[in-house]
């Protein structure tokens, strides 16, 4: 850690006021000076930490104004990426020139704010070296938020070795995202800006993350065992060709289903084993990439094993609002009279306007379930989020990082 970074950004925060204090805003501006100058005015206050999500059609501009919503906000530590769209409470903004940023002053919180690259992924094997690359001891984290390039990072790795390293710590986060047709995005993380790696907040001390997985997805047929496979290729399941199980798992749905089910197939890989039983949210979902007619079998995106669980699944519009509101209403039952002093929402660049009918979908339901609570997001290129336990990288969900305070 730099000294720079330690005068700023050390990670004891000893505060004397006992009450979190968290702003947020979302400004929209085809200059991003007026944009910027209009949030720094309406989250103006003590804080600790921003973070910061800003439209990739501001990219030219991003080391001015990174850096001028680190040193004008007065923070410690700064946190984000670009976005295709932003999001702030209640409100979503896609493809316009627009940022959400958020302040927060959390007494009690341990808060790092740390650097990813592809070499460090790479030369960590093990969770020690992790440990002293980092500076981070598991004991001194509770969860992570973490941000991260798509086109320059092997992501999953991360999100491995950081999973070996500080197990049953909850990770919540996304790919940054910019416009369809430039394929660049950019981390920041205090007044720096990145063209690769990724940036991670790790929480410790009186704060964690409740993380929250939407899948949008909903189970169609039985569970069945994986039988063979070859590469992405599942040849057979239950030792019947693949392709043949997925037949007939679609001709004994209802007419209504499969014609909802005809465009809107994916796989579901069983993330635990070891559950005695699956349903909506107990599988990683990846997508059904094509059929090899020859042997019946299924190219999926994902790297398929022998022995694994499969359930084929169905996602559109009216399921992805249905799991995401059963999702909001169970995490409220969680909470109990616990009030997040945050959310964080990475939702995928699929969902928006471009899955449902209205616009504001995701922040919407959030705010309807949980509250006008203080909420910065982004459309993400990939989202991070827990699954039995585990962090994975997922596409077409919403993903949630609730700041609460430690039980």
């Amino acid at each position: 850690m730099s000294a720079e970074e330690t005068k700023r950004g050390g990670a004891s925060m000893n505060a004397v006021e006992e009450k979190p204090l968290v702003r947020g805003t979302l400004v929209e501006d085809a200059r991003w000076e007026r944009a910027l100058t209009r949030a720094l005015a309406r989250v103006k206050g003590p804080s600790d930490l921003a973070i910061l999500f800003a439209s990739g059609l501001y990219a030219e501009s991003f080391p001015e104004l990174v850096r001028r919503a680190y040193e004008e906000s007065g923070v410690r530590l700064l946190i984000g990426c670009s976005g295709q769209g932003v999001i702030g409470q209640g409100e979503e903004l896609e493809e316009t020139p627009a940022l959400a940023l958020m302040t927060l002053q959390l007494p009690g919180a341990r808060l790092r704010v740390v650097r990813f690259t592809q070499a460090l992924v790479e030369e960590c094997e093990r969770a020690e070296e992790w440990h002293t690359r980092l500076g981070l001891l598991p004991e001194e984290v509770n969860a992570w938020l973490i941000f991260a390039d798509p086109f320059r990072l092997d992501s999953e790795a991360l999100l491995e070795g950081l999973a070996r390293a500080f197990p049953h710590c909850p990770m919540v986060g996304g790919l940054a995202s910019a416009h369809p047709l430039l394929q660049r995005t950019f981390v920041f993380r205090n007044g720096d800006v990145f063209g690769e790696g990724g940036v991670g907040l790790a929480i410790g001390g009186s704060y964690t993350i409740l993380p929250l997985v939407s899948q949008g997805c909903e189970p169609i047929g039985e569970p069945w065992t994986i039988t063979s496979v070859r590469g992405n290729l599942v040849e057979t399941i239950s030792n019947r060709p693949a392709y043949e199980l997925l037949l007939e798992t679609l001709q004994e749905l209802p007419p209504f289903l499969q014609r909802r089910a005809r465009h809107n197939l994916l796989v579901g890989l069983a993330a635990n084993e070891y559950r005695e039983s699956f349903g909506r949210g107990s599988f990683l979902v990846r997508p059904l990439i094509g059929v090899d007619r020859l042997s019946g079998g299924l190219a999926i995106g994902a790297m398929p094993r022998v022995g694994q669980t499969i359930q084929f699944q169905m996602r559109d519009a009216s399921t992805a609002d249905m799991d995401l509101r059963d999702t909001l209403e169970r995490a409220r039952e969680e909470l109990g009279d616990r009030e997040p002093v945050a959310i964080i929402l990475c939702t995928c660049n699929g969902r928006g306007m471009n899955l449902f009918d209205t616009p504001n979908h995701d922040a919407e339901a959030v705010e309807h379930y949980l509250g006008p609570l203080p909420l910065v997001g982004l459309f993400c290129s990939g989202e991070i989020g827990p699954v039995d336990g585990r962090p994975f990288l997922h596409g077409f969900t919403a993903c949630l990082a609730l700041l609460v305070r430690v039980e």
